[in-house]
């Protein structure tokens, strides 16, 4: 069972469970999926398979590429992009997405509108504002948000050292949340704060909202948060590896013919 069939079980056994659908369409998105194509890919340019069926087009999507090949039953050109660069490159296409179909226990249809919601989801960015911390408090927000938060940062290993949350009270007078993200590669910044946005979004809180900051971890706004926040320490970095394949990059994705 692949994380995607837990996530698609966990929603099938509690279909009403808006946060377990929240789970899966993160999943979804923070995954690899294995794309058909009509042809294999000429440099960035793709030209997924589009199936026509009753419920209209679709094209279709695995978790794993040995569930492809059972699909197809042989070999078949195909591309492995993150869920995120699918659901963007079907945003306003009208077109739908079968993901394992027939071969396994997360086998589904996905509808335009599930693919155009997710995209929408996922393309807001951060908003830069500037204020002025008087007091951090211990943080108290859903566990939810948590589990978000811990999730996203543990597949930002490399990006930050470390990161800590607290509760804070602005001179202005506005009070909220601040989660500093300490030490963080220089370039990363952006990355960082979209994952947390995400966090947001898909832990089911409305209206979500949490300021974001970048402090090196002796500087004394750092040290002060980390006396009454929660710390949450990021995976070492990973070994370099080879320059993506064309479209991994969500900053740069593949034509869709």
């Amino acid at each position: 069972m692949t994380l995607l069939d837990a996530a698609h079980a966990a929603v099938s056994a509690d279909p009403e469970n808006e946060a377990l659908r929240l789970r899966f369409f993160e999943r979804l998105a923070d995954g690899e999926l294995v794309i058909l194509l009509e042809r294999e890919a000429v440099g960035e340019s793709l030209e997924p398979k589009v199936f026509e069926l009753e419920a209209g087009p679709v094209v279709l999507a695995f978790d794993r590429e040995e569930r492809l090949a059972a699909f197809t039953g042989g070999i078949a050109p195909y591309a492995a992009l993150p869920g995120r660069v699918v659901a963007g490159l079907l945003k306003g296409q009208g077109i739908g997405l079968g993901v394992n179909l027939g071969v396994a226990p997360s086998s589904m249809l996905l509808p335009p509108e599930a693919m155009d919601w997710l995209a929408e989801a996922l393309d807001g960015g951060p908003e830069e504002a500037e204020a002025v911390p008087e007091e951090f408090l211990p943080p108290s927000v859903p566990e939810s948000v948590l589990a978000g938060l811990d999730a996203k940062l543990a597949r930002a290993g490399g990006l930050a050292v470390a990161a800590v949350l607290a509760g804070v009270r602005y001179r202005d007078g506005r009070r909220g949340h601040l989660l500093a993200l300490l030490d963080a590669v220089p370039g990363a910044e952006e990355a960082l704060a979209r994952a947390i946005r995400e966090a947001l979004v898909f832990s089911g809180i409305e209206a979500g909202e949490l300021d974001v900051t970048f402090p090196p971890a002796s500087d004394p706004v750092a040290l002060a948060m980390a006396r009454v926040g929660l710390r949450f320490d990021l995976p070492a970095p990973e070994r370099a590896e080879a320059p993506p394949a064309p479209g991994l990059d969500p900053s740069r994705p593949p034509k869709l013919r």
